[in-house]
């Protein structure tokens, strides 16, 4: 393999450049930093400066049924979401790569169109066509249109991986007797493991933190985190909610670090 070669921008680019991603990641982090602070207030009001300092929302989060409840309910899908959306992300992947693949750019284009679609027109689709079907309100109706949010990501991060993968190696375990299941086993997936990883992380992270799908297909059954942090802003404001964000962003950026370090290491 060639030596990667960078190229270093002019610093009239790279300065300006700079500033606009410190500029993006502050706009990004300073609502979280002025917004989760509250969530220790000892107090029940989204003010500064703090009385005391208390645990007691988080002590409300995990003691409360209807929370524990929410929290059991994303666990459950997500992972459901995050198996599903992986298996068929994966295969749609090692499929659309294939130049010889019929239709290849279209096929293509409507497998990530559910991240270019408004959430609100995909869910109000999805709750019509599910009503005849009656899987509106069902925990197989949200594992199913999570999974559709979720697909996009699989398949992008996989084909990327299949970019650099030489399909040399699967003639070979071909040549050497193998089948295609045992050759995909063998040979392909532990080479594409870090994208099929990063994919199956960002498929439970959108799957666990997303509120639009649910509030059409979702019934009081599957009532999710997010959902119940959308109704608590309406019904019984508290920093409760902030908990739960709080709980949610640590999740979500330990994935994100197990993820990391798994590419890293490769």
């Amino acid at each position: 393999m060639g030596r990667r070669v960078y190229t270093e921008f002019p610093a009239y680019i790279r300065i300006p450049l700079y500033g606009f991603v410190g500029i993006a990641l502050l706009l990004l982090v300073l609502p979280l930093a002025v917004a989760l602070p509250i969530s220790f207030n000892a107090d029940p009001w989204f003010t500064y400066p703090f009385r005391a300092v208390s645990l007691r929302w988080f002590e409300q989060l995990f003691s409360s049924p209807l929370w524990i409840g929410a929290m059991i309910n994303s666990l459950v899908i997500a992972i459901s979401t995050t198996v599903v959306a992986t298996t068929l992300g994966t295969l749609a992947a090692i499929g659309l790569v294939n130049p010889r693949f019929p239709f290849r750019t279209a096929v293509m284009a409507l497998a990530i169109s559910p991240m270019i679609v408004p959430v609100v027109v995909l869910g109000l689709g999805l709750f019509i066509f599910f009503s005849p079907l009656g899987l509106n309100y069902s925990y197989a109706g949200v594992v199913i249109a999570h999974t559709i949010l979720a697909s996009p990501f699989v398949v992008i991060t996989v084909t990327a991986a299949l970019t650099r993968f030489d399909f040399n190696l699967m003639r070979a375990a071909a040549g050497l007797g193998a089948g295609r299941a045992t050759a995909f086993r063998t040979v392909m997936l532990p080479i594409i493991a870090p994208g099929v990883a990063a994919g199956a992380v960002f498929a439970f992270a959108s799957s666990f933190d997303e509120v639009v799908m649910v509030l059409f297909i979702a019934g009081p059954q599957q009532r999710t985190l997010p959902k119940q942090m959308f109704t608590g802003l309406r019904e019984q404001l508290d920093p409760t909610i902030l908990a739960a964000a709080a709980v949610m962003i640590i999740l979500t950026s330990c994935l994100m670090a197990v993820a990391y370090n798994a590419n890293k290491n490769r």
